[in-house]
Parts: structure tokens; C-alpha cells; sequence
């Protein structure tokens, strides 16, 4: 690092040249790693659409395949916490590198399985892979972007999330169609190399490592490289299990996930389709508002926050409120929404479940210091994936309790104890913000005081 960065004589010199190249510099960065974390939900969701072509070469029953494409959430959840030490130990950069290589080798291996165990390694090492991009991402933008602009910036990454949706299921359904899908996910591992190699180039964890100052430093915050390497391993984590106010927001996260997991994942399509007859192409186009939510709702909702209401636990409290609206709507009126009401309620609640979830990350990342971010997140992320585990199963338990009727479809009346029991957990969740801790104007009063 050049020590220059510290003396106040060079103010004039870190305006004209360090603070510009640094400024330009970071947006590279994030589009490098906003295209990785496309690939996540790629992942996540390329399973459903290549089932069926799956289950014919391999000649398995629907329990294997299902446990095939449930591995991958196991895999990521898992790592979540591991994740975040890792960002703050390891380091970001070369945790995203090491795993990402992890997951392109996942999926050659996928497109040459030969049989079912191979199969299963190769999407055990993409769930591996995969689930080192999110936490070190978000370590990296608490390093190169201002508090103030972080809400922002990981809105658009939750964006680019949901452009994945799209890509896992549209653009692979296309290219599944034209190359089989064994050729479309070693062309993905193709990709992915190339993705790896723009990592390693060009992505860095901190402006230091280009010999550039910190945002703090450019706003004229003297913070210096050993005051950002003070807080151990095992004491970060520590310090975040025991800050009381995190503990609102993971229950949060777990009832809010739960809700999108179980629902908008999962059996939001069979409702759709067994309530009011619907195909499955008109089902996933009704179910492709929540990709739209996420893409369009994501930035929307991190411009709110920092611009407009100023307030991260409003913009929370905002959606939750909306979530149980939607939720009760839909315990009213379970079967009497006209088309176009669905597209907009599905819209709706990917927005308010799902594209706020941004929120949720950045309250937590605004509790703790930039030097323990990735533990902080880490350890919150679990509660999403907790939440859906539990969720869809649960809500499979409650439909069967009812059965099936002779056309092989759940009753109506098993649908709205579903759609009470989302309801009430809509509640738990909302109950859960008003617990939650106002990080936006705290931090601008750390900034002001450093």
C-alpha cells in the first residue's frame, strides 16, 4: 500500500488521480461479480427445467431427482456461515476464485455424468461453488462503495439475481432445446472459466490492494489498513451472535423466506394450476413476475431506503406490511382473481418478499464494523435457506392432509389453510421489524464522527 494515503499533504494528489481511478476502477468489479451471482440463481433453478430430460437418462423415480435438485440448497446452505469467515479471513477474491473453479468443473462433470452418482458429486461441487459469490460479493462492496450507496449497489446485485431466474429457466430451456442439456451446462462451465479468470485479473478486496485509499479515506476519514485488521476470527462471529439486535432480523428473514421459498418456489405454481386450471406455460408466465419483482423491485426498493424514506427498517416494515396484505387478500380470495390481478399480485409479492431481502442484508451489514461484514451476512443468510427448508415441506404436510381429489388436484380448501398459515407468518414477520434496530441514520452518524 503506498503510505503516501496517509499524509494529509497529498489531499490534492488522492483527489486528482487516486480517488478518480479508484471511483472508475470499482465498477468493473461489480459487474464482474454481479454476472457471478447470475450464475447462483442460474444454478438454483436449472434443475427444473431440464427434470424430465434428466430422469429419462438416468432412469430415476421423481423422489431421486427431487433429492438431486434439493442437494444444492443443502450444499449452499451450509456454507453460508463458513462463507462469511472465510470473506474475512481468507479474503473474498480468492474464496469467490477457489470456489467458482469448484463449481465449473460441478458442471462439466453434470454434462458427462454417465450415471446418477456422478451426477449427484457434480451438483454437490456447484452447490459448494456457487455459495461463495454472495457474502464475499457484499464484502467487497462495504469495501469500495460509501455506506450510503451499499443499499444501491446490492439492490442492483438482487437484480441481477433475478436475471438469473430468467436465465435458468427461459434461456436454458432454449438452449436445452437446441444443444441437449448435457452440451448447455458444459457450455456453462465454459463461461463460468472465463468468469474465474476475470476475478482473479481484475477483481481486488480493498482500494488498498491498488495502492488506492478507502472510501473513508476519501471522504476524509482517517482509516488506516491496521485499524480495518483489528478484529479476530472467532471474535467477529462472537460479537455477532450476541448483538441482541441481530436476532430480529434472522427471525425475520426466516418467516420472509419461508413465505417466498415455500410459496413462490414451490407450490405457487401447483395452486395456480389446480385452483384455476391453468397450463403450465400460463403458470410460468404468471410465475415469471416474481423474476420481473426482483429485477425491477430490487434497486427500486435501495433507492427508497437511502433517498426517500431514509430509513432501512421503514422500507422493511413497508413490505412486511404489504406481505400480509397480499397474503390476507389471498385467504379472502383464494379463487377469484381475474388474470391480470395475478400477474400483479405475483409482481407484488416478489417484491415485498423476495427484492427485500436486499434490506435485510444491508441493516445487517450496518450493524457490525466493514472489518467483520462477511461474518455478519454469512451468519444471517443462513435464516433464508433455514426458513425454506422448513417451509416447503410443511406446506406439502398441510396440502396432503386434505388429500387429493379424483382429478388429482388439492382442494381449494387446502389451499387457504396454507394461504392463513403464510398469513400468520406474515405477522410474525412484521411483528419482527418493529424489534429491528434503524441502521441508516447510524451510520451516517459513524461516518461523521470518524
Amino acid at each position: 500500500m503506498d503510505t503516501s494515503l496517509n499524509n494529509p499533504d497529498n489531499a490534492e494528489h488522492l483527489d486528482e488521480t487516486s480517488v478518480r481511478k479508484m471511483l472508475s476502477y470499482r465498477w468493473f468489479i461489480f459487474i464482474i461479480l454481479a454476472v457471478a451471482y447470475l450464475f447462483v440463481y442460474f444454478h438454483r433453478l436449472s434443475m427444473s427445467v431440464v427434470a424430465e430430460d434428466v430422469a429419462e437418462d438416468f432412469k430415476v423415480t421423481g423422489g431421486i431427482l427431487g433429492l438431486l435438485g434439493s442437494i444444492y440448497f443443502y450444499c449452499y446452505a451450509a456454507m453460508q456461515f463458513p462463507a462469511g469467515l472465510l470473506s474475512d479471513s481468507v479474503g473474498p477474491r480468492k474464496s469467490v476464485t477457489i470456489f467458482l473453479l469448484l463449481a465449473a468443473v460441478g458442471s462439466f462433470l453434470f454434462g458427462l455424468a454417465g450415471g446418477i452418482k456422478i451426477a449427484f458429486l457434480s451438483r454437490i461441487m456447484v452447490g459448494l461453488g456457487v455459495s461463495m459469490v454472495f457474502i464475499p460479493t457484499m464484502k467487497i462492496l462495504a469495501q469500495w462503495f460509501r455506506a450510503g450507496e451499499f443499499a444501491l449497489m446490492a439492490g442492483i446485485l438482487n437484480a441481477m439475481g433475478g436475471a438469473g431466474v430468467l436465465a435458468g429457466t427461459w434461456l436454458l430451456g432454449l438452449m436445452a432445446s437446441r444443444f441437449g442439456w448435457r452440451l448447455s451446462f458444459e457450455l456453462i462451465g465454459g463461461c463460468t472459466v472465463l468468469l474465474i479468470l476475470l476475478v482473479w485479473l481484475i477483481v481486488r478486496d480493498n482500494p488498498s490492494d491498488k495502492g488506492w485509499p478507502f472510501i473513508a479515506q476519501i471522504d476524509h476519514q482517517a482509516q488506516t489498513t491496521a485499524q480495518q485488521t483489528k478484529i479476530g476470527l472467532w471474535e467477529g462471529a462472537r460479537r455477532v451472535v450476541s448483538e441482541r439486535y441481530f436476532w430480529p432480523v434472522a427471525v425475520w428473514f426466516f418467516f420472509d423466506c419461508g413465505i417466498f421459498f415455500g410459496f413462490g418456489g414451490l407450490w405457487g405454481g401447483p395452486y395456480l394450476m389446480h385452483t384455476y386450471g391453468m397450463t403450465k406455460p400460463q403458470a410460468g408466465a404468471v410465475l415469471s413476475m416474481i423474476a420481473w419483482g426482483m429485477i425491477i423491485g430490487s434497486p427500486i426498493l435501495g433507492l427508497l431506503s437511502e433517498k426517500v424514506l431514509k430509513s432501512r427498517k421503514k422500507t422493511i416494515l413497508l413490505c412486511t406490511s404489504t406481505l400480509a396484505a397480499l397474503l390476507l387478500f389471498l385467504c379472502i380470495f383464494p379463487s377469484d382473481m381475474p388474470e391480470p390481478v395475478l400477474y400483479a399480485w405475483f409482481f407484488l409479492f416478489s417484491v415485498s418478499s423476495s427484492a427485500v431481502v436486499i434490506m435485510g442484508f444491508t441493516a445487517t451489514k450496518e450493524l457490525f464494523p466493514v472489518e467483520i461484514a462477511g461474518t455478519c451476512v454469512g451468519a444471517v443468510n443462513l435464516f433464508p435457506f433455514f426458513g425454506g427448508a422448513v417451509f416447503m415441506p410443511l406446506l406439502g404436510k398441510i396440502l396432503d392432509l386434505y388429500g387429493k381429489t379424483e382429478t388429482d388436484q388439492y382442494p381449494l380448501v387446502a389451499y387457504r389453510t396454507v394461504f392463513f398459515l403464510l398469513f400468520a407468518s406474515a405477522v410474525i414477520s412484521l411483528v419482527c421489524t418493529f424489534l429491528m434496530k434503524e441502521t441508516h441514520h447510524s451510520q451516517q452518524g459513524n461516518s461523521n464522527q470518524k
